[in-house]
């Protein structure tokens, strides 16, 4: 029975990976992906898909992996001691997406399955995921229609199913050492098995199968807004914020890395130029200041969209 969940996800993360990569080369209208795909010594292995230099899109890049191994390394257990020392498949799709224009937000989601197995014990199953908004010069509209699409999407599952995974976002992609929010959030769930295997594969296909409707709309309301160096010189500047947050904090890229994955499809997620000032602030009154000011932090945004809708 596991084997045959687990060939079910794959096939559709597999689906998922190609129709993420020909909307999003659709829309940059330029650059394609190229795929590279690799074999993992220990188990498994993975195709990775990467876009650069395109009209729309810096870089980016929709990674699919299937890996295997005797023991779930540290970053898998870690809040589950009870499965240390069991055997695991581990299966996703992850992608990240750095525009050119600092006016189109950068992007981040992945959607994700594992079985640890212990003979004589029946499978473990769980899945994860989710998918996050970085702007640089942020407009409400596109937040409130980002957090939209991500309610709309689980609201088939539970009343109560959006507000906890864009709270668990929100915790999840907080740069504690910063404290800030790395961007104004989506949904995070990990550890989804609260239900039976049908109903949690049919949440991890609405997350998944969600994006495009709240990334795409934002990338072509501003992929034609004027910028110049300003922008762009902030846009490399929070983009160290990113790097930060996937070196310290991100389990996804902790798990990578201990599991004995490849380097080059994990650190893909990394932008192509940051930059790094010590002690810069915002000019007061400054766009640059409103993103510190009124979006680095959890809000409830679709609930204060509609008390202040007339």
């Amino acid at each position: 029975m596991a084997h045959a969940h687990l060939d079910d996800v794959k096939q559709y993360l597999l689906d998922l990976q190609d129709r993420l990569c020909q909307a999003l080369a659709d829309e940059d209208g330029e650059a394609g992906f190229r795929e590279d795909a690799w074999d993992r010594p220990e188990g498994g292995g993975g195709r990775s898909r990467v876009i650069e230099n395109g009209a729309v899109f810096e870089k980016g890049g929709v990674n699919f992996s299937h890996v295997h191994g005797e023991t779930l390394p540290p970053s898998a257990t870690a809040a589950r001691p009870e499965l240390a020392g069991r055997s695991f498949h581990a299966v996703g799709v992850s992608w990240v997406m750095h525009p050119h224009n600092p006016h189109v937000p950068t992007s981040h989601g992945n959607v994700r399955f594992f079985i640890a197995e212990k003979a004589g014990e029946a499978p473990v199953w769980w899945f994860g995921g989710g998918y996050d908004l970085t702007p640089f010069y942020p407009v409400e509209e596109d937040v409130i229609h980002w957090h939209r699409v991500a309610r709309n999407a689980c609201l088939p599952f539970g009343e109560d199913v959006y507000a906890r995974y864009k709270a668990w976002c929100d915790e999840y992609f907080y740069l504690k050492h910063r404290n800030e929010t790395r961007g104004v959030g989506g949904l995070f769930f990990d550890d989804l098995n609260e239900w039976d295997f049908s109903e949690c594969f049919a949440f991890q296909r609405a997350v998944g199968d969600s994006f495009l409707d709240a990334y795409l709309p934002i990338v072509k309301r501003r992929r034609h807004d004027d910028y110049g160096q300003h922008e762009r010189a902030f846009q490399a500047y929070r983009r160290g914020r990113y790097v930060e947050f996937n070196l310290v904090w991100d389990r996804g890229t902790l798990f990578g890395l201990q599991s004995g994955g490849r380097t080059e499809s994990i650190l893909m997620s990394m932008p192509p130029v940051a930059e790094w000032h010590y002690g810069w602030t915002p000019e007061p009154g400054s766009r640059e200041e409103v993103l510190y000011r009124d979006y680095l932090r959890p809000r409830d945004w679709l609930n204060d969209a509609e008390r202040s809708a007339p």
